[in-house]
């Protein structure tokens, strides 16, 4: 009992390392790695180098594949790029599977992970976020082998009768391949991790628990597993992000499909490769010639490298065949899942953040910032509505109009709640300092543009008071009040381009500071020149007011829209 609790711990430590390790990279590597991915997929063959790029670096095809639905998610990637990623991603995680073979058999790794994390401790202690995400990695590190480590002492000696069990599992022929490829698939979907069931297979076959043709077949059902995780994610997301996960599903099981029937001839290739490396051929090594052989030994070795071969080459040769069917499987994808109304509708709410993928905290900013800007655009839709309420020709357009109005600033309320709340979920030691302060600074952000929303609605009670006093702006005011609008329209504008922005221009914040002077610059016209007419009796002094109230609360959108954009300032 002692000895399945310790296999149990040990795998936990290696879960636990692994998620560190990857954890640590991402906040090290910050934006890098996020620019990284938006960047180099202008084609599936990029896509395909970033994805196996990103995923050998942090070793989890799921952080990888979870994170590329999420950017499809927030809009940061399209549905085509997002396959030539999780294509890439699928090599990438072969890495974790050499790593295991040549550290963690073939030498006692676990000797210089102690000595790893008391480096990784050292430099937690610095006042550098950098060396405190590197100290993550390197005690990451250490934790996923000292893991593999205790999981190959733990692993409990078997009896003949159980082992005579489980062999009597491998003697169904090309049944057998199918129960343990079902098995394999089960062991990932309840560990989450395709890396984790893969340490166990080679531990059970580097103890001669299973023979290699069966440990073969586990490496294909875990390629299945796999999936899970991103169909989780995508689950509340929107369209494309399901999309992506099921094109991510579509490759492993296409794959699976050809290396089951070409399951012979692939083993047979497999060996010889191995043997052309000077190694046994694995496909001949029995059980009973690896139980009580030495983990270093050349047989162990050959079986070790044999399943690291096949995992790569699975993965390498199913990418290889459908990069070239890209738009097929995208064409698939679409069909099968259909739009949402609300995914496809210009719908009013969160439009990127739906479903939340904390587990890759530090690449989450680029989320926000999306949605920041989608508020932004709301925020400006509302502008134009106010246009509308200040031109209505009948009572019930008027009414129309200000029910809109109303309806945006609670919008704006609702959305500047859960995009805070998206942000405050992001755990203050899981993301760097200058994620931290990004996250700051898109606080400042929604409060201004949830102001904006309030002065649409202040601009909708004055004229609806103006209106119980059977009072109506005459054309030229009317006029004026057009010329504010455009004004405030333009600085909008300005004010989208900086936000969208991949890093902030001082020219960005010169534009923006002309569109409020000019801003200021009519409204202070407008005022002078009615005030002037009130000197002179013309008019209703009552109409006035109202006039100038609203002149002066559009004056006040332009001094949010200005804090915005001095708000991305560094």
């Amino acid at each position: 009992m002692m000895q399945i609790l310790t296999l149990l711990g040990a795998l936990g430590m290696f879960l636990y390392g692994m998620n560190l390790m990857s954890s640590g990279l991402q906040k090290a590597a910050g934006s890098k790695m996020r620019n990284l991915l938006t960047a180099m997929t202008s084609n599936p063959f990029k896509g395909v180098l970033t994805g196996l790029g990103i995923t050998s670096v942090i070793q989890s095809s799921s952080a990888t594949t979870v994170m590329t639905v999420g950017f499809v998610n927030a809009g940061l990637l399209t549905l085509s790029q997002a396959v030539g990623v999780i294509m890439g991603a699928n090599i990438g995680t072969t890495v974790t599977a050499w790593l295991v073979s040549w550290l963690g058999f073939k030498a006692d790794i676990s000797i210089f992970a102690v000595p790893i994390m008391a480096i990784g401790f050292i430099l937690s202690l610095s006042k550098q976020d950098k060396r405190r995400h590197i100290s993550e990695l390197l005690v990451g590190f250490s934790l996923l082998f000292l893991g593999l480590s205790f999981m190959k002492d733990s692993v409990p000696e078997l009896n003949a009768s159980t082992l005579a069990f489980i062999e009597g599992w491998t003697g169904y022929g090309f049944g057998s391949v199918l129960i343990f490829m079902v098995f394999g698939t089960v062991l990932t979907l309840v560990l989450q991790s395709s890396s984790a069931t893969m340490a166990l297979t080679l531990v059970a076959m580097n103890m001669g628990y299973i023979p290699f043709d069966m440990a073969a077949a586990m490496v294909l059902g875990e390629n299945i597993g796999t999936t899970i995780t991103a169909n989780i994610a995508a689950a509340v997301g929107n369209a494309n992000a399901r999309r992506s996960a099921l094109a991510h599903t579509l490759f492993n099981v296409f794959g699976v499909c050809w290396a089951l029937v070409l399951f012979t001839p692939f083993l047979t290739l497999i060996g010889e490769i191995i043997t052309w490396m000077g190694l046994p051929n694995p496909t001949e090594i029995t059980p009973e010639m690896l139980i009580g052989a030495e983990a270093e030994s050349v047989l162990s070795m050959a079986a070790l490298y044999g399943i690291s071969m096949l995992h790569t080459l699975f993965n390498t040769f199913n990418t290889a065949i459908l990069i070239w069917f890209v738009p097929v499987i995208v064409k698939i994808v679409t069909t099968v899942i259909k739009d949402r109304k609300s995914d496809s509708e210009d719908t009013v709410k969160l439009k990127f953040i739906d479903a939340g993928h904390l587990s890759t905290a530090e690449l989450a900013i680029g989320q926000a910032r999306n949605e920041v800007v989608h508020f932004a655009e709301i925020s400006r839709n509302g502008l134009g509505y106010m246009r509308q309420l200040v031109n209505a020709k009948s009572d019930k357009e008027f009414d129309a109009m200000s029910q809109k109005m109303v309806k945006y600033e609670e919008i704006s309320d609702r959305i500047e709640y859960e995009i805070a709340q998206f942000l405050n979920a992001l755990p203050e030691e899981s993301i760097s300092e200058d994620t931290r302060t990004e996250a700051k600074r898109m606080y400042k952000i929604i409060g201004e543009l949830e102001s904006l929303g309030d002065s649409g609605e202040a601009v909708s009670r004055i004229l609806t008071r103006r209106n119980s006093h059977q009072q109506k702006f005459s054309a030229e005011q009317v006029a004026n009040i057009e010329k504010m609008i455009d004004r405030v329209d333009h600085a909008y504008e300005v004010m989208i381009e900086n936000l969208k922005a991949e890093s902030f221009e001082p020219m960005g914040l010169r534009l923006a500071t002309d569109c409020e002077i000019e801003i200021n610059e009519l409204r202070n016209t407008l005022r002078e020149e009615e005030i002037y007419r009130i000197d002179r009796g013309e008019g209703d002094y009552r109409n006035s007011v109202y006039y100038l109230d609203t002149v002066s609360e559009i004056e006040r959108m332009g001094d949010f829209i200005i804090n915005i954009s001095q708000a991305l300032e560094k």
